[in-house]
């Protein structure tokens, strides 16, 4: 990019954001703890009282305003978010976080991964070569189902979304068909179409897992295969890197599931878990993202309608040198990340995710 496209892209973002601000300020004129659930007394998967608080922290992406808890069962191991945003609270946190501000950021994150989609649909080979069809649930801008094609050139991609992405991904071609809407909602008008369903890290988003988990029973077709992908709340890193642990993903994260508890509702539900894989998911940038995620929070924020007033130009100035000071770091985390953990992630209980492949039966 170069100086005048990037200085015009930073004029632009600065005229989006002042025409945001009085909106953002009229919403948060009450205070953020209307945008919070009460607080739950037993665990959503189990139903135990047997609660403890496991993290407490802050929105590290966005900085909008909130402190956030993640409370663990001791009863069967479920993280979750207590209290949990309500629908308020989700419109406004993620509100500019996949669209909107967030958009253009998140799509270059997305749209750079095509690796990874590919090696997530081949994950799909042992077990159906041959898909005829394919429901992406989570899709957003549908950007894993154009490079599964690539994997799977006779199967057609469905995706399911409740942002305008699947809309935008249907109309440039990333998706055959665009659903837009709850997925348990929609479930029943796609009875028994796909031949697999996935959901590439959906899951944790959802505000009731197990309702997301019955309308795949009902989605895929006897014989047909679910691939689930989520965040392990097993792992190291999530104990030994704290809040600073990206799939934490404060407030939009709000359900962590250790596999155990995934594979035993597939089996009630009526599927056969046919593979588990932790190596094969893991996302290696952990050191990274935490290095980022504490050299972003200890700098001065960057202009946002979330903030009562833009930035001055010493808070501007002091953020571009912290961040600065910060490269040597952040280049270190990186070879750690890719050439040191990686092989060896999985062996000590590093891997940051699991993969389910599940046979409906």
């Amino acid at each position: 990019m170069s100086n005048e496209t990037e200085d015009t892209a930073k004029a632009d973002r600065a005229v989006r954001v002042a025409a945001l601000r009085p909106a953002y300020q009229a919403d948060l004129a009450d205070g953020v703890d209307r945008f919070l659930a009460p607080r739950r007394t037993t665990c959503p998967w189990c139903g135990s009282h047997r609660l403890t608080t496991r993290l407490r922290t802050t929105d590290l992406l966005q900085h909008k305003p909130g402190r956030f808890v993640l409370d663990r069962c001791e009863g069967c191991g479920h993280t979750f978010q207590n209290p949990a945003l309500n629908e308020a609270g989700l419109e406004f946190y993620y509100r500019d976080f996949y669209d909107g501000l967030g958009e253009q950021k998140m799509g270059g994150t997305f749209g750079g991964r095509t690796t990874m989609y590919r090696a997530r649909a081949e994950s799909m080979l042992p077990y159906d070569p041959t898909p005829k069809n394919w429901l992406d649930v989570g899709t957003g801008h549908g950007h894993f189902c154009a490079a599964a094609r690539e994997v799977l050139p006779g199967t057609t991609f469905d995706g399911l979304d409740f942002t305008d992405g699947v809309e935008i991904a249907e109309r440039e071609g990333r998706v055959e068909r665009g659903h837009r809407g709850s997925f348990p909602e929609l479930a029943p008008g796609l009875a028994a179409r796909y031949d697999v369903v996935s959901m590439f890290h959906y899951l944790e988003h959802s505000t009731d897992p197990d309702r997301e988990l019955r309308a795949a029973h009902q989605a895929v077709r006897p014989g047909g295969h679910l691939l689930v992908e989520v965040p392990d709340p097993e792992s190291r890193y999530a104990r030994l890197l704290g809040r600073w642990w990206l799939p934490w993903l404060q407030p939009q994260h709000l359900h962590f599931m250790p596999v155990a508890n995934l594979r035993r509702r597939l089996t009630e539900l009526g599927f056969t878990v046919v593979a588990e894989q932790h190596a094969e998911p893991h996302d290696p940038v952990d050191l990274l993202a935490a290095a980022w995620l504490a050299l972003d929070h200890t700098a001065p924020r960057e202009d946002a309608p979330w903030l009562p007033e833009p930035p001055g130009a010493v808070r501007r100035g002091l953020r571009t040198a912290v961040l600065l000071a910060g490269v040597p770091v952040l280049v270190a985390a990186t070879l750690l990340d890719r050439f040191a953990v990686r092989p060896l992630s999985h062996r000590l209980g590093l891997s940051n995710a699991y993969r389910l492949v599940a046979r409906r039966e």
